[in-house]
């Protein structure tokens, strides 16, 4: 903690409240946590005390240490009713739940929550799956029905759940060859009023490349 004091910048700490991420932080530069996670690599113990300290910056370097697989049920539940800070709930936690045995099971429940960073971590994390996993380990007829649930409800959700909604979208029609043209379809029919990124300009521009269905190694950042 006092290393991470010490890389503090009130002007970076000022974009970051601006963004979403709440007291108390030090306002620390990814560059900077990125240099401690290479010494790191991953630490399970340390990454739980980190996160618990309720410092967005230790958070978020919680999720860049953190061995995914050692992640129980119980600690993604702390982690994610923890997680009030925007780049903690959409990042930090759905990168940690997405490379755990529990990602799946715990998305499916955090949609559902009714409070709106649990409900974005949840959707955030389905899309952090469909990046991830080969489709051979994924429910696809679970996700394609998820992109009917979000066409109908993703007009009447909260901010930051109608936004991750929106990303899983993306996240479905490129990572998921069979869900292409489904998640242009789901794209074209919602509501243009929420100002939210054009998904079918990303999926197309995936086309575009030739990178349908490529899969990534890692989604934290």
């Amino acid at each position: 903690m006092t290393q991470l004091e010490s890389f503090g910048d009130a002007n970076v700490k000022k974009i970051l409240l601006k963004h979403g991420v709440k007291e108390p932080l030090f306002g620390v530069k990814v560059e900077h946590l990125k240099t401690i996670q290479k010494k790191i690599k991953k630490d399970y113990q340390l990454a739980n005390e980190l996160y618990h300290t309720n410092n967005a910056d230790a958070m978020y370097l919680a999720g860049l240490i953190a061995d995914d697989e050692k992640m129980t049920k119980d600690d993604l539940q702390k982690w994610v009713k923890a997680a009030t800070s925007n780049n903690i709930s959409e990042y930090t936690v759905p990168w940690v739940a997405a490379g755990s045995p529990y990602g799946f099971e715990l998305a499916m429940e955090w949609i559902n929550a009714k409070e709106e960073h649990i409900a974005a971590a949840g959707w955030t994390t389905l899309s952090g799956l469909v990046a991830l996993k080969p489709d051979t380990d994924l429910d696809i007829p679970t996700i394609k029905s998820l992109l009917s649930r979000i066409e109908k409800n993703i007009d009447t959700a909260k901010d930051r759940e109608r936004s991750a909604m929106n990303s899983f979208i993306i996240a479905a029609g490129t990572y998921i060859t069979s869900l292409t043209k489904d998640a242009i379809a789901t794209a074209k029919k919602i509501s243009t009023a929420a100002k939210l990124p054009d998904a079918i300009t990303y999926i197309n521009k995936a086309v575009d490349k030739g990178t349908i269905g490529k899969k990534k190694k890692t989604i934290k950042c």
